[in-house]
């Protein structure tokens, strides 16, 4: 029976690899490393979190919007080298429509292509559509975002097409937006499998 979601409760994720929980105003002790000194980690994401201020407006604002219920923040740990990772996020909730879009998520360069990252997106999967019911999760990036979209695929989303011109970023730019989803009956026919035998 699927769980009522409340965006107040503590939601905590884990498997053998890597753990996520809640993300915390404190947490920029843990992040910050990665807006010092990795700036190319925010080159197509909306909201850079570079440098320190950029890091504490970045975890302030993803908090603002977890108290509206509409966003749900994690911060990610990797069992494996002890340390913390990155972040990730549900936004977008609807509730009555059984949707969500999943994204917002970023690692340090060190963790890129170690499949941290497909750990946590089965255990974000898994609780999505097997924990909250949900019918459909959406993804979203950068179509210029050629590393973000083949992972993407490679857990089993759908490319759907490009929106145009969706966001203005940092640079002064504008983004055009590639959106994939994975549905629940796709979820328990085949793609939850697929991703799990590539977890091992």
């Amino acid at each position: 029976m699927a769980m009522t979601f409340n965006h107040e409760d503590e939601y905590l994720l884990a498997d053998e690899r890597v753990s996520l929980r809640p993300l915390q105003a404190n947490d920029d002790a843990f992040l910050l490393p990665f807006a010092l000194h990795e700036p190319d980690t925010w080159k197509y994401s909306q909201i850079s979190a570079a440098g320190k201020q950029g890091m504490a407006d970045y975890i302030n604002s993803a908090l603002t919007a977890k108290a509206t219920g509409k966003e749900y923040p994690f911060i990610v740990y990797d069992k494996q080298t002890k340390t913390y990772a990155g972040s990730t996020r549900f936004y977008d909730i609807q509730l009555q429509n059984q949707t969500l879009q999943l994204g917002y998520t970023w690692y340090g360069e060190k963790f890129r292509g170690t499949g941290l990252n497909k750990h946590c997106k089965f255990l974000l999967l898994k609780f999505a559509f097997e924990g909250l019911d949900m019918k459909r999760v959406e993804f979203r990036a950068d179509a210029r975002n050629s590393r973000s979209i083949a992972a993407m695929k490679s857990i089993g989303c759908i490319a759907e097409g490009i929106i145009r011109s969706t966001m203005p970023l940092p640079d002064g730019t504008r983004r055009d937006s590639i959106i994939l989803s994975i549905l629940k009956s796709e979820w328990e026919n085949g793609v939850k499998d697929k991703l799990y035998r590539q977890l091992k």
